[in-house]
């Protein structure tokens, strides 16, 4: 079967999907989801990457926490994702409003090149993950939709994260919809390593998105590579 028509079984496939699907903005009646992007100079890496590790182990503790990791890009190591996990908006929200994470960010400001990025998000599919080892490789991709094919592309992402559960190697597969701008995903990979990675890029599954992603994606598939800081 080619890819063209795999493209056009998928579409098929997921129109119940579809029409369970919300047309306005994510809802959040569960649990909340933040992936904020941090840019310092390259000689502020290492205190960066300080003042990052005692906001995670502070987050932690607080009430409602899930989870709360920071990761360090492989190929720019001046460049940091922290992703957080909260029981629900208001254990997010109190997060956010906290004396210790205001401080945080006013220390944090002279060192970034780029504005912080912080982007809260719901979950469109998640599974149970998989506890990470020192070898795994932690992928983190925007996928842009255009506004209109929002439905489309979610429909497809979740046939791709079905799929993608069944690979070898996978420790975590979760699409994430943001909040504030419905039609932009973030997807939160971990690979057992280099090679799972590699092979779920090569997968027709994987393929076959990315051909149905084209003609209805509004940017480049944006994926980043990180390890996890200890």
């Amino acid at each position: 079967m080619t890819i063209s028509r795999l493209c056009r079984a998928l579409i098929a496939a997921a129109a119940a999907f579809i029409a369970g699907l919300s047309s306005g903005h994510a809802q959040n009646n569960g649990p909340g989801y933040v992936v904020s992007y941090v840019e310092v100079a390259p000689s502020a890496r290492a205190q960066a990457r300080t003042m990052l590790r005692a906001l995670r182990d502070a987050g932690r503790k607080e009430a409602g926490n899930s989870s709360f990791d920071i990761l360090q890009r492989i190929d720019r190591p001046q460049h940091f994702v922290i992703l957080e996990t909260w029981t629900d908006a208001k254990a997010q929200a109190d997060h956010a409003a906290a004396d210790s994470t205001r401080q945080f960010r006013d220390k944090l400001n002279p060192l970034l090149v780029a504005p912080y990025d912080e982007r809260p998000l719901v979950a469109v599919a998640t599974r149970p993950s998989k506890n990470p080892g020192a070898r795994s490789i932690y992928a983190v991709t925007h996928v842009d939709f255009v506004g209109a094919k929002k439905d489309e592309g979610l429909a497809a992402l979740k046939q791709l994260s079905d799929a993608t559960a069944k690979q070898a190697g996978v420790q975590r597969y979760d699409v994430l919809q943001q909040t504030n701008k419905p039609n932009h995903i973030t997807l939160i990979e971990i690979w057992r390593g280099k090679a799972a990675l590699e092979a779920h890029e090569q997968a027709e599954a994987t393929r076959t998105f990315r051909a149905a992603l084209l003609p209805i994606g509004g940017a480049l598939y944006d994926q980043r590579l990180f390890r996890l800081v200890d």
